[in-house]
Parts: structure tokens; C-alpha cells; sequence
């Protein structure tokens, strides 16, 4: 599938392609804008290689697809905000995204979507993998989807951010929502499950109990393989994935190599 020069090669039939033929530095046109839209929708995550961006070029690309978000608590590119640095090294005692996860879920209006681009990387290890959420609530019986639909869960930035980032965050307050078990995704219509690891503390509507061990089913149900995607990075990839209808888990298989980025992240709405 093609638009112009652009090049779009599916990754697996459920999630993920691979985009060929733009260069990510250069403003994009309208006709470009919409491939690369359409993409998201259809395959969840897209991938470009050889994007030698600056935090400028990667926020304005960013920027093309809605307001830029500034995180609650990670270390950001000096100069500029929006621009979010990953990093791990020898040094470190955690990872980014470490677990199954969609970005930033515990706010009223979760991002959108996120574009990370590696630029040091390990010789091996560091890829990132990631999962359809679509598919993850398609692939339950008629009556858990009936369940999950009249479902709410808490979301809680507390449960990751507290003491992370730095050292004294005493006083902080970190953002906490309740959203749908079952979001709509506000462009393609299509449900989705929407919880995760990383911020979901519980199902409203359940007992402690009830919604322990129902989330610790959909926390397995998530990492189901035939659901995902595996992603080897190279130097100056980008990824760019729907926090709406993809979760993703990087993993840290590269201690004590040292893995850095920057991500970009655009502003969402609230979960229906």
C-alpha cells in the first residue's frame, strides 16, 4: 500500500507496519498527514527507521496530529517540556515502561498517542513489544464482554510515580481517574480493553476481591502473543503507537548497556 513515495509493510496481520519513504524532518503535507493517519488507525503502531530528529522536529511532527503533552513526573529534554527523556544505563534501577502498559492512563484525558525515538542502543536486547487491545477484548466470551462493558476501573498515577523520579516528591500530587474496563476509540468506533498493570488499582463496581483476581485474568488476557508485535530498534527509529488501542512493554534484557530516546506525546481525550 502506497501514497506517493510512502511505503506502508504490515508487521503482523493484527499490529504493526513499517512506513517507507518520508522523512520525518520535513514538515508533512496534507496527503502524507493523512496516510500516516490512516496507518495508525489500521495497524495500531508505525515504525520509521533512519530519523536523525532534533526535539524540535520530533514535537513538530507530533504537533501535526494534536496538542503536545507534558508528563506528570519523567525528566523532560532541557529547553523543552513536551520532549521526554528515556534513558537507562548501568546505573539505573528501573526502566520506562517495564510493564504492559498504556501512557500516562491514570489522567482524566489520557494521551493519544506517543512517538519515541532510540538513539544510543545496546549492540542486542532493548526491543519493545506491543499488543492490540482490540483484539484483547474481541478474543473474550460474549458474556465477560458483557461483564467488562458496564465496568470502571481506577487508574492511579500513585501506584508508579511516587519516589521514581526523584528522590522528595513529598507534597506531590499525582493525577488518578476512573475510566471505562472498555473504552470506544473516539476515530474508528471499534471497543478496546483499558486497563493496565502499571495504573489500574481496581474495579469499582467489584469487591477488593472480585476485582483482584478479574484484573489479574485481564492483566494475563493482555500479554496473550498472537495479540502483539516485537520491535527491534535501530539507531534513530521512531515509533509512533495509539495509547487508545495499544499497550506496549520495553524490555530491559540489556543491563548494564545503556539505551536512550526522546519521546513525544500528544494529548488525548477522556475515555467513553
Amino acid at each position: 500500500m502506497a501514497s506517493n513515495a510512502i511505503e506502508i509493510r504490515p508487521v503482523t496481520p493484527r499490529i504493526g507496519a513499517e512506513i517507507f519513504g518520508i522523512d520525518l524532518n520535513q514538515p508533512l503535507s496534507d496527503q502524507e498527514f493523512q496516510t500516516i493517519h490512516q496507518a495508525l488507525m489500521d495497524h495500531l503502531v508505525i515504525f520509521f527507521r533512519d530519523q536523525d530528529l532534533t526535539p524540535q522536529a520530533q514535537m513538530a511532527f507530533g504537533a501535526r496530529f494534536g496538542r503536545l503533552h507534558i508528563h506528570p513526573a519523567a525528566p523532560s529534554v532541557p529547553g523543552f517540556p513536551e520532549a521526554m527523556i528515556i534513558h537507562a544505563d548501568a546505573n539505573s534501577t528501573y526502566v520506562n515502561g517495564e510493564s504492559w502498559h498504556s501512557d500516562v492512563s491514570c489522567e482524566e484525558e489520557p494521551p493519544m498517542g506517543s512517538i519515541l525515538r532510540i538513539h544510543t542502543l545496546p549492540e542486542i536486547g532493548g526491543d519493545t513489544l506491543f499488543a492490540n487491545m482490540y483484539a484483547a477484548f474481541e478474543t473474550l466470551s460474549a458474556p465477560m464482554q458483557t461483564l467488562l462493558r458496564g465496568l470502571t476501573a481506577v487508574h492511579d498515577g500513585e501506584l508508579l510515580y511516587r519516589g521514581r523520579y526523584t528522590g522528595n516528591d513529598a507534597g506531590r500530587v499525582y493525577p488518578k481517574a476512573t475510566h471505562p474496563v472498555i473504552r470506544t476509540h473516539p476515530v474508528t468506533g471499534r471497543p478496546a480493553l483499558f486497563v493496565n498493570s502499571f495504573f489500574t488499582s481496581r474495579i469499582v463496581e467489584l469487591s477488593k476481591a472480585e476485582s483482584d483476581a478479574l484484573l489479574a485474568f485481564l492483566f494475563r488476557h493482555i500479554e496473550t502473543p498472537e495479540f502483539a508485535c516485537r520491535f527491534r530498534w535501530q539507531k534513530n527509529s521512531v515509533a509512533f503507537w495509539d495509547n487508545r488501542s495499544a499497550q506496549h512493554h520495553a524490555l530491559w534484557d540489556y543491563f548494564p548497556a545503556t539505551r536512550s530516546g526522546v519521546r513525544v506525546t500528544i494529548c488525548g481525550d477522556k475515555p467513553y
